[in-house]
This record gives C-alpha cells, sequence and structure tokens, in this order.
C-alpha cells in the first residue's frame, strides 16, 4: 500500500484507488493527482491500496480485499492483512474509493445508506446515478462510515482512468480540499437534483455454465417476461418487472448482477 498526504495538517479527505489489482484506473488517477501537486485548502490522503495485485494485474492474490474488511493484521491471506491497514489510515475520513466495472461505460456513485455526506457530496460529482447499496455491503470498504464508491467506468479503458480523475477532482472540490473552479474549469461547482438514485434489492444468480450472455441494459427497466439473459441455452425470463444493476455476462462468477428498485432522485 502506497500512502500520499498534501497538503499541511492531518488529513480527514481520503481518495483510494485499486481496492482491485486489474482495476488500474483508481491508481492512474491518484498518481495523476500527486504529479499534479494542487493547492489545497485542506490535507488529503492519496492512497494505492492493493499494489501488490496491482502489479500481478489480478484482482486479488488471496481474496477479495472489497470483501475482506475489515481486516484482521494476523489474517492468513494478503487481503485480510490489507484491509486492516487501510481501515486503520481512512479512521476519521471522508472517503471517495474508486473503481471500474464491465458492465456499464458511464460512471456512476454507489453508496450504503443516503446519509447526509451522501447527500452532501453525490450531487456535485459528475454522474447520473447514485446506488444505495443497504443490504449488500458485507466486507465492503462502503461499509466505512463516511464512504463513497464510484464506478468510473469499463475496466482498463482509457475513459475509466479519466473519469477516476475527474471524479476525484470533483470530491475534493465537494468536501473543500480543492477551491470551488471557476467557469473555465471542467468540474461542475453547481449541485444537481437530477441524479437518479437506484436501491438494491436481490442478487441475480448465474447458473453453472460455459457461456453467458445478456441482453438487457443497465438502469433500464425490464418488464414481467422479458428474457434479459442466457446461460448456456437457458434463458432467464423476468418473474416481475425490475432495473438491472452491475449486468453483466462475466463480471461476476456466481452472479450476473442486482435487481434494483428506482427510488427516485437526489431531488
Amino acid at each position: 500500500m502506497e500512502v500520499f498526504e498534501l497538503g499541511e495538517g492531518t488529513p480527514d479527505i481520503a481518495v483510494v484507488g485499486a481496492i482491485h489489482g486489474d482495476e488500474p484506473s483508481g491508481a492512474r488517477a491518484v498518481e495523476r493527482l500527486v504529479s499534479d501537486d494542487p493547492d489545497l485548502e485542506r490535507p488529503v490522503k492519496l492512497i494505492i491500496a492493493n499494489e501488490e495485485a496491482l502489479e500481478a494485474e489480478q484482482r486479488y492474490l488471496d481474496e477479495d480485499l472489497n470483501r475482506a474488511f475489515p481486516g484482521d493484521p494476523d489474517a492468513d491471506s494478503h487481503e485480510g492483512r490489507l484491509a486492516h491497514r487501510l481501515k486503520s489510515e481512512l479512521t476519521g475520513c471522508t472517503t471517495l474509493a474508486l473503481h471500474s466495472t464491465q458492465s456499464y461505460a458511464e460512471p456512476f456513485a454507489v453508496v450504503d445508506t443516503m446519509d447526509e455526506v451522501a447527500r452532501g457530496v453525490c450531487p456535485h460529482l459528475p454522474v447520473d446515478i447514485v446506488i444505495q447499496t443497504d443490504l449488500f455491503t458485507e466486507g465492503r470498504l462502503i461499509e466505512h462510515p463516511h464512504t463513497i464508491e464510484v464506478e468510473a467506468g469499463l475496466q482498463g479503458s482509457e475513459a475509466a482512468a479519466d473519469n477516476a480523475y475527474w471524479l476525484s477532482r470533483a470530491f475534493l472540490t465537494a468536501t473543500g480540499a480543492l477551491p470551488a473552479p471557476g467557469n473555465d474549469d471542467v468540474v461542475d461547482a453547481g449541485g444537481r437534483d437530477d441524479v437518479d438514485v437506484f436501491r438494491l434489492e436481490d442478487r441475480i444468480p448465474k447458473p453453472r455454465a460455459t457461456d453467458y450472455e445478456v441482453f438487457a441494459h443497465n438502469f433500464e427497466r425490464v418488464e414481467e417476461g422479458e428474457t434479459f439473459a442466457r446461460a448456456d441455452d437457458d434463458e432467464l425470463v423476468a418473474d416481475e418487472d425490475f432495473y438491472p444493476v452491475l449486468l453483466s455476462a462475466y463480471g461476476y462468477e456466481e452472479q450476473f448482477g442486482y435487481v434494483a428498485e428506482k427510488v427516485g432522485s437526489l431531488a
């Protein structure tokens, strides 16, 4: 784990990349922020988390770091020990965790609950969607208080790396670490209330098969009776209307994605 502290004083704001080693966009955003050497109004902690997995170009070495929190200093696994160290580094910090996905090209935010931090920060991020996870946070960093995850785009893409950088700058602006941008800046200083909010309700199991395909589009309503995925020759048909979230053929080993409800907007 590599930790950079910028600005004077003890940081209470943090940005974390490379929780997964096969998602380099977060690490690239952190490195770009460090090289910027920005003029900060509050101190900031920037972290590249799973350096070993990043170097190996693997999602993890022993276990999924984003299922290993709070961790244990004496854990048998690399990620179990790392989770404990990372959580200790983030104590007292409002945190942005940078991720990327195989399921959706545009950036979106993920929160545990719609608390005051989520409502205060998410309207200032360049996202159109916020996912509220509620029941699906076990072992994830998002359980850490005052933490927002963002999916920056498609895993391994240049767009995801660029999005991760601008998401980070928007987060630092929203939390008062960077000065509010002027009219010529890319990051929007004004809050928005037209961001859609989805709440996860259930997982979509993935039957054991050798070939998978999805037909539905994330965040677009699937109607009852509609075929939304395929596992070999078996078609998956919706029992009732739902919104698919993080739906992809090969993003997860044991599930296609999630069933979600559209609950409104940040307004």
